[in-house]
């Protein structure tokens, strides 16, 4: 959604413009010279069960608790004041490691078997150092930490060559050293590299010195400021508005274990329903069910696939929440149910404001059981977005939660799939800054501190009515803001942003931040939403787009297109708006992300599980290799492929860095890269750099209309053998919470390289899923022809085509053009698959390899 300014938008306005961007409050600063004077001295210590406490000076206290062997939370607190976590926190059970305490005159160190924590005394600071005695993080002395006026902070030391990632949702480069950064969830309308505020706060980042890595998570919901090397090379610091100074601190020493820590801290996402993770199709101004109807049948009729479509506010009954308009559907869930015969499943917008309108169920309920935020003289906030003069739903009240909840029914039962929580900065018309007063009371909390946190009770209240309404469906709820630990209850799109190619550059380095910040499913508007795309830009969004985690193609009804507020009529961003050639292209990519579901969603399992991101920065593989620190238009697409977008506008090739340390293939040609160099790839407009972990093996499927179109009966394995590759792939209904019981199955594919033939096995560990597979396709890249392939006593027999081996078991064929191998084997095969080759290709290749360099 657009903020109200658009609204207000004359009929001729120059293009520089059109900026809708919310101006904030003031911001705070804070006061380096009072920090320096007012340092604190311990004055006493005290040994506990999981650390120490400490006696500060001006009436403060401290508390140093050991978490686990490698994390540590850090409290400041004035004396008599209750230590308190915001709703991020999600595991407070955690087994306090056996550590040793030792004091000195100058210090107090506690220590596990990974990390020391050494706590200087006068004045008092903080350093990390790790199971070998070097400093991993340590306070900066001349600043410490502490308060000023009231303003909680903490100042670090910090060395040229440390690197800085996460902090959520931010504009701008991958790596964040250098920036000033805030957290202040913001309608940031058609935003750009320069705005400050957007629409999420995640007060976690990771830093990176000496190979070795470790995460801080501010745990303070209050709007927060992060200098990172900003105004010295020397230190960097955070601090927030008002609130508590607690924040935990996690060693790696690698990128992955800090996450997987954080993620345990915060929580992971949710297993998604598998037609979520296929394309989207939305746009603000689709204003009749029959226009989507039209849209979902081109889609058919072209044979593109399509799993959702979105519902924006023209759905509703005058902007009215948890309604139908009429002049949209007459009957919709008749609508809906055509589209699940179609194999679309529908995103209604849910926005907070709720119309203040005698009559209006959900105004009437709420207002007679005193739902709603409050003044401060305890009347309801009155402000004004989409349906005029609104009241705003008290969410940090559980009750409240509970029937935002069961409000959910009127959509749900008309047979809506998934919840799109919008406008829930929470956004507001009527105000200079565009959200709500800062003194607006939700339960004991003041906006303030509340308006960070605003939209992750909502979508805790969204996922809630999945539980109600609709039991043992996987939840889907969108979001455009979030808090930390919000991954927990939705999936978050990065807000309104613009069809340019500035826009386009800056969603990959922030959905790599996003994902390091514990975000695993994230997704921008492909071709933006603001204006319209040239055809051009478009084809690149779109390659780009369709290895993004939450794929959605979305736009603005036209306004921002003709400068013209009633300019309703401008077509949407579907793919063949843009020409035959376009439409191809888009196409060509859309199906090769439904062909690469199986590994898709077993990335998304994995995220599920512990975090691991399933669009991935090269530095969370590659932490070794100090040349992918700062690489901003690159990334991993799971765990093996690399892809490198075409970002500059008429581009036909671009450069690619390859990490070192592995062999990479060109996905579409098969030439092989040594890692360790950057090599400059064609690319005209229908190609998209793409490359292979050599030695990994990427399941794949026929594509498919939508992802419930037909069950999965041969399940492709698209292996680049170097020595041995292994993958251990899930599979369950794709829609139920029955995984939880246990009801999937679990197999585990191992190849081995053994001279002049291959072997291959598959055993399943576990075995709990009524699956229709049965076959695995083996397509072996990059080998010579076999001579013979047998299980045991059993020959497979040689044929024609790559079509021919999926359709018969014990078969195999060899496409002597691409040097690919393919074998169709039984599912229930036990023994020993063996591809015997006539000359050992990897002895080959060394051979040559070796000639060359002669």
């Amino acid at each position: 959604m657009t903020v109200a300014t658009t609204l207000l938008l004359p009929s001729v306005i120059p293009e520089s413009s059109v900026l809708a961007v919310a101006d904030t409050y003031p911001e705070k600063e804070l006061d380096k010279a009072a920090a320096m004077q007012q340092k604190l001295m311990v004055q006493s210590v005290e040994a506990v069960n999981n650390g120490v406490k400490l006696v500060l000076s001006d009436n403060y206290k401290a508390h140093i608790k050991l978490k686990t062997e490698d994390v540590a939370k850090i409290s400041i607190l004035k004396q008599g004041e209750e230590e308190k976590q915001t709703a991020a926190i999600t595991e407070t059970n955690w087994d306090t490691p056996s550590f040793e305490m030792e004091e000195t005159e100058d210090t107090i160190s506690i220590s596990t078997d990974e990390i020391t924590v050494k706590i200087n005394k006068q004045p008092f600071g903080i350093k990390f150092l790790d199971s070998e005695g070097n400093i991993i993080n340590q306070d900066n002395m001349d600043y410490g930490a502490g308060y000023e006026d009231g303003k909680p902070y903490v100042f670090k030391d910090t060395t040229n060559d440390e690197a800085f990632y996460g902090f959520g949702e931010q504009a701008g480069d991958f790596n964040r050293r250098g920036d000033s950064m805030g957290m202040w969830n913001n309608d940031a309308y058609n935003y750009n590299k320069d705005t400050k505020y957007l629409y999420t706060t995640i007060p976690f980042f990771i830093g990176l010195k000496d190979e070795k890595a470790y995460g801080i998570f501010f745990d303070n919901s209050n709007r927060s400021y992060y200098e990172m090397a900003s105004e010295s090379d020397d230190y960097y610091y955070f601090y927030a508005n008002d609130g508590q100074l607690s924040y935990y601190f996690a060693y790696g020493p690698d990128i992955q274990d800090v996450l997987t820590r954080y993620s345990q801290l915060t929580g992971t996402m949710q297993r998604p329903p598998k037609w979520a993770i296929g394309l989207h199709q939305s746009k603000w101004g689709y204003e009749t069910a029959d226009e989507i109807k039209g849209i979902v049948e081109k889609y058919r009729e072209k044979d593109i696939p399509l799993d959702g479509v979105h519902l924006d506010i023209d759905h509703m009954d005058g902007y009215r929440n948890f309604t139908w308009g009429e002049d949209f559907t007459e009957d919709p869930a008749a609508f809906n149910q055509w589209l699940e015969d179609k194999g679309v499943s529908s995103v209604a917008v849910s926005d907070p404001g709720i119309k203040v309108d005698e009559g209006y169920y959900m105004y009437d309920e709420g207002t007679a059981n005193d739902y709603w935020a409050t003044n401060p003289d305890g009347s309801p906030y009155i402000g004004e977005v989409w349906p005029g003069d609104s009241v705003f739903p008290d969410f940090a009240e559980e009750n409240v939660r509970d029937w935002w909840a069961e409000s959910h029914r009127t959509i749900f039962d008309a047979g809506v799939d998934g919840i799109w929580n919008d406008m829930n900065e929470p956004a507001v018309f009527d105000t200079p800054t565009k959200t709500q007063p800062l003194d607006v009371k939700y339960g004991d909390m003041l906006h303030s501190e509340f308006h960070n946190m605003f939209a992750h009770y909502e979508a805790m209240s969204s996922d809630k009515a999945f539980d109600i309404l609709k039991p043992n469906k996987r939840p889907f709820v969108l979001t455009r803001d979030m808090y930390a630990g919000s991954q927990r209850y939705s999936t978050l799109w990065t807000g309104d942003n613009e069809s340019s190619w500035e826009s386009m550059r800056l969603a990959i380095p922030m959905n790599n931040n996003v994902s390091l910040s514990g975000v695993p499913f994230v997704g921008n508007d492909i071709g933006g939403f603001a204006k319209r795309p040239t055809p051009e830009l478009f084809a690149r969004w779109i390659e780009f787009g369709v290895f993004i985690p939450f794929s959605r193609i979305h736009a603005d009804n036209g306004s921002t297109v003709a400068f013209d507020p009633d300019a309703k009529d401008i077509p949407g961003q579907e793919p063949w708006q843009y020409g035959e050639e376009v439409e191809e292209i888009s196409k060509k990519y859309i199906e090769q992300r439904y062909k690469l579901m199986p590994y898709l969603y077993n990335a998304f399992i994995e995220a599920s599980e512990n975090g691991t991101p399933v669009q991935q920065p090269l530095v969370y593989q590659f932490q070794e290799d100090e040349n992918t620190y700062d690489i901003n238009q690159q990334f991993m697409f799971g765990s093996s492929l690399l892809v490198a977008p075409v970002v500059e506008e008429g581009a036909t090739s671009r450069d690619v860095y390859l990490p070192e340390g592995e062999t990479w293939v060109d996905y579409w040609t098969g030439e092989e890269h040594e890692g360790g160099q950057t090599i400059n790839r064609e690319a005209d407009l229908s190609t998209l750099p793409l490359y292979v972990k050599k030695g990994d093996i990427i399941p794949h499927r026929n594509v498919q209309k939508h992802t419930g179109e037909k069950p999965l009966e041969n399940l492709i394995l698209d292996t680049y053998l170097e020595d041995k590759s292994s993958y251990t792939f899930i599979e369950d209904d794709g829609e139920t919470e029955d995984y939880k019981n246990g009801e999937f199955n679990e197999t585990t594919f191992n190849l081995k390289r053994k001279g002049k033939h291959v072997e291959f096995t598959s055993k399943q560990k576990v075995s709990n899923y009524d699956s229709s597979l049965e076959t695995y396709t083996l397509k072996l890249n990059n080998e010579n022809m076999p001579r013979k392939v047998q299980a045991a006593s059993t020959k497979y027999k040689a044929v024609d085509s790559p079509e021919e081996v999926k359709q018969n078991e014990n078969t195999y064929y060899y496409d002597e053009e691409n040097e690919t191998t393919y074998v169709n084997i039984p599912v229930n095969e036990t023994k020993k698959v063996k591809i015997f080759f006539h000359s050992d290709k990897k002895t080959e290749k060394a051979k040559g390899k070796a000639e060359n360099n002669h």
